[in-house]
């Protein structure tokens, strides 16, 4: 009887020694460590940080120059450090960084931390990529147009404009001068004079026309918003303007948005605009039909119709009205793609919220056109002045969007179009409705035509 009980007593014991040791394995499970903002920044180095993980027994350093750590600053590649910063040394001046962090104890790795980004002071003698920006995209193994948004008086010869445009451009579309307002003067009457010496510099030059925007809430002319006729006069009026218009540049023109901005940013439902008020919420779709309708009438079956919108990637309730409608569309062979303007942040959209938006599109057949990209750097009104830190972040951001676009399938590939050349001219500091007002460096060009490193990164988005 004793040895029996010394043979269970043995047994509980052996049983709770083995769960002592499962909880032990449970407790030691590593954590991922948190990376903190980095310290001590100079010209050639900074102290990465993090916070303590237990258990750990050491931590593993990455630090790149890229944000998805596709390459690795020498020495610094799972490098191993005991305490909870390390100082980076023997880098660039003025030039961005990354860093992420992950605990080790013996074979056990956790994930990794955050990523945190850090600028070294001092400037950067790099110099910008020149090379132009079309002349590198047709090289690709699926090319698509580069364009740019441009105003009819900036296109005289040799200007700077007129330069830069033939180089490195070759798609343009019209910021303003081909919308409803300033092309209609009243009922069946036109001023074509903006709009056609746009459309006749793309021809002569060899340069994609997209023409911007035939019907858009904010462009109605006054004799149209002041219409005093019936709901079925005021349809005719529309149907005539758009026939009128797509007939006129038929086999000129070779894409056009044929409704802007139609879904409300707060709502999710059509933006209640004078278009829905007299024509109904079949309004998108007629629209679309008479496009169609004029450029088959005037023999041009390859005219691309395209819907253009913008925060689609971030406004979920948007972007699923805006595929409901293009759903519908689709469905009667009246729309070619969706345009996404892009007017994003250095820190917003996320990759992922554009991937996953674009690729709705993409998963519907449909061509895609970044119609009016540009990156604000300064959406909080924290810096009085184009900082290092800001001029890099949205050389990432432009390469990141590049990247995006570059990487979709070739038949759903149309145009990437930068909205405007210079920083000074764009219309992103002048917004009011951005609650916006003052400064801001959007573009791929600063006031004095000279490339940024937005240029370099639109460049290293087409690698």
């Amino acid at each position: 009887m004793k040895h029996k009980f010394l043979l269970v007593l043995t047994g509980i014991m052996l049983f709770l020694n083995s769960c002592s040791k499962e909880d032990n394995i449970i407790a030691d499970t590593l954590t991922t460590p948190i990376a903190n903002a980095s310290t001590d920044i100079n010209d050639t180095g900074f102290k990465a940080k993090w916070g303590f993980v237990s258990s750990a027994q050491s931590y593993l350093l990455d630090v790149s120059t890229s944000a998805d750590f596709t390459t690795f600053v020498a020495n610094y590649n799972s490098k191993s450090v005991s305490n909870l910063n390390e100082s980076v040394a023997g880098l660039n001046s003025g030039t961005q960084y990354f860093y992420r962090v992950r605990a080790k104890r013996d074979s056990q790795i956790s994930g990794y931390s955050n990523v945190i980004s850090v600028v070294t002071t001092g400037t950067s003698n790099v110099p910008e990529d020149p090379t132009f920006l079309k002349v590198k995209a047709n090289k690709l193994a699926n090319p698509f147009f580069v364009g740019m948004a441009v105003k009819a008086n900036q296109l005289d010869s040799g200007s700077k404009y007129d330069g830069i445009l033939k180089n490195e451009f070759s798609s343009i579309s019209a910021e303003y001068e081909m919308k409803m307002n300033p092309i209609s003067i009243s009922s069946g009457v036109y001023n074509w004079t903006a709009a056609d010496k746009i459309v006749a510099y793309g021809n002569a030059n060899g340069i994609n026309v997209h023409g911007h925007a035939l019907v858009w809430h904010v462009a109605v002319p006054n004799w149209l918003t002041n219409f005093s006729g019936t709901d079925a006069e005021f349809a005719a009026e529309v149907k005539k303007y758009i026939t009128d218009v797509v007939t006129h540049y038929a086999g000129k023109v070779k894409s056009w948005d044929v409704v802007n901005e139609a879904v409300d940013d707060a709502s999710g439902n059509l933006r209640n605009t004078i278009f829905l008020q007299r024509m109904g919420p079949n309004y998108i779709k007629d629209c679309f039909k008479w496009a169609r309708d004029a450029a088959n009438a005037a023999g041009d079956t390859n005219l691309l119709l395209f819907y253009n919108d913008y925060a689609t990637s971030t406004n979920i309730a948007k972007q699923n009205k805006m595929f409901s409608i293009v759903d519908d569309l689709k469905a009667s062979n009246l729309i070619d793609g969706i345009g996404y303007q892009m007017h994003n942040t250095y820190l917003s959209p996320t990759k992922t919220q554009i991937e996953t938006d674009i690729n709705r599109a993409v998963a519907k057949g449909l061509k895609i056109h970044v119609s009016e990209l540009d990156i604000q750097v300064n959406p909080a009104n924290d810096i009085s002045s184009f900082t290092n830190e800001r001029r890099l972040a949205q050389k990432e951001k432009y390469k990141e969007i590049v990247k995006i676009y570059n990487a979709i399938p070739a038949a759903n590939k149309y145009a990437l179009t930068v909205w405007g050349m210079k920083d000074n001219e764009s219309w992103i500091p002048y917004s009011t409705d951005l609650n916006h007002a003052g400064n801001d460096w959007p573009l791929l060009y600063d006031s004095n035509f000279a490339l940024k490193s937005a240029h370099t990164g639109f460049l290293e988005g087409l690698d």
